[in-house]
């Protein structure tokens, strides 16, 4: 009987002069593993940033909203004599004094303070210009909402 395990031969190693190969697998990943950590941080940057921009959105939405419902309120006004000229704010206090914020649905306690001014038009006693501003103070800086309009009154 002839001997099968002396046909199976070893398999031959070729090797090359001055070429290792061990280690590329650990290279290759420690690369995948930067590349990612880059792109994740760019994620992240950017969720920050959109989150950022969101919130500042929507504050300024709340400000613009606040002055328009002044607005409305001092147009639907039916006698236009009793807008007196002056400037006013929703406490009721004198403009230096800044009163009591109030909150984005126009209740005391939020962060808004909104003022408005009344002037006569020249040569025409019967229109008003109406000039409401909704100011605040975010990261340090002091912001305003401004809306200007002329009315007859009774919502024109």
């Amino acid at each position: 009987m002839k001997n099968l395990s002396a046909d199976v031969r070893a398999p031959r190693r070729r090797h090359s002069i001055g070429r290792d190969n061990t280690g590329y697998l650990m290279l290759e990943i420690l690369m995948a593993a930067a590349i990612f950590s880059i792109g994740f941080l760019a994620v992240g940057t950017l969720i920050i940033s959109t989150t950022r921009n969101n919130t500042t959105g929507n504050i300024i939405t709340q400000a613009t909203m606040l002055a328009a419902e002044q607005i409305e309120k001092l147009k639907d006004t039916t006698d236009i004599a009793s807008l007196v000229p002056g400037t006013y704010t929703d406490s009721n206090k004198p403009i230096g004094d800044q009163g009591n914020p109030i909150g984005d649905q126009g209740h005391p306690g939020g962060i808004y303070t909104r003022s408005w001014t009344i002037a006569k038009l020249p040569k025409d006693d019967t229109a008003r210009s109406i000039q409401v501003r909704v100011s605040w103070k975010r990261l340090g800086q002091n912001r305003t909402v401004e809306l200007t309009t002329i009315t007859r009154g009774n919502g024109t």
